[in-house]
């Protein structure tokens, strides 16, 4: 399989977003990818809420994604349109939802983000993604040409049960779109996606955002191919821009007949003695 890892600078507008996608993915096409990878957030990433809520659609009206299919289409290429901030179906929050897209420009996977970052920092700031967002309901994994894909987004990352429910399910690639700021990039982004990878012996592909954004806010970049042994197959840097990498899937199989962490798992009881 070769993946195209798409590592963008999004700004507020969907419109001109959507035009960087449409580009990416021709791009992809003509560098013979099978799949194009975009990160999190690649139609709208916009730190207010009330500008953004007057662009914010259902998903049955978003540009965004009615523009990534028909590129997918006319490319022949998958897409894996790593999120867009949506209307719910489930109440007046949104939902921060991935795509999978075949290349017939069929949408073949939906994921809501489960894992939402809440949290009160000591200095007196506080971040609430649950105020905007509501949390997914389902763990997603979905079949390919190549293998099945386990999806996540951002935050997700964090938890591990995640990906071991999407190996156990048949996972052989984990994709991973983010917008990770720079402090957390730095201190965690390399060594989460690495080990990700390890303890499933799964591909990952993490496509990225970069650079400082049209918002104000500036995340870390880096998009990241790993192969099942942790190696990291393809690094974007902090740039803006569109990598590829070959992704060896027999190698999956290679990396478990050598540790084969996977067949030795075993349930982990409900009780604990404690001490």
């Amino acid at each position: 399989m070769k993946a195209a890892v798409f590592q963008m600078n999004s700004g507020i507008d969907p419109a001109a977003n959507a035009r960087a996608l449409e580009q990416a993915i021709k791009e992809a096409a003509a560098r013979g990818a099978d799949m194009l990878f975009a990160p999190e957030m690649s139609g709208q990433l916009d730190q207010s809420r009330e500008r953004a809520a007057t662009k914010v659609t259902a998903e049955v009206d978003n540009p965004v994604l009615a523009l990534a299919r028909e590129a997918a289409a006319k490319r022949g290429i998958w897409v894996h349109l790593g999120s867009l901030p949506l209307k719910s179906e489930r109440g007046d929050r949104w939902v921060n939802r991935s795509f999978v897209i075949d290349g017939t420009g069929e949408i073949k996977a939906r994921y809501d983000k489960i894992h939402l970052f809440d949290v009160d920092l000591a200095a007196g700031e506080s971040w609430r993604e649950s105020s905007t967002y509501q949390p997914g309901e389902r763990v997603v994994a979905v079949d390919t040409p190549w293998g099945r894909l386990g999806l996540a987004i951002c935050y997700d990352l964090r938890f591990p049960d995640l990906f071991r429910a999407m190996s156990n399910a048949g996972a052989v690639i984990f994709a991973v779109p983010a917008a990770f700021t720079v402090p957390t990039g730095k201190a965690h982004w390399h060594v989460l996606l690495r080990a990700r990878a390890i303890e499933a012996s799964c591909f990952v592909v993490a496509a990225a955002q970069a650079g400082r954004h049209e918002d104000g806010r500036e995340t870390y970049g880096h998009s990241l191919v790993i192969d099942p042994w942790g190696e990291i197959l393809l690094d974007l840097g902090p740039e803006p821009g569109l990598g590829v990498a070959e992704l060896d899937l027999n190698r999956v199989q290679e990396v478990r007949s050598r540790v084969p962490a996977l067949a030795n798992r075993r349930p982990i009881p409900a009780d604990i003695e404690l001490g």
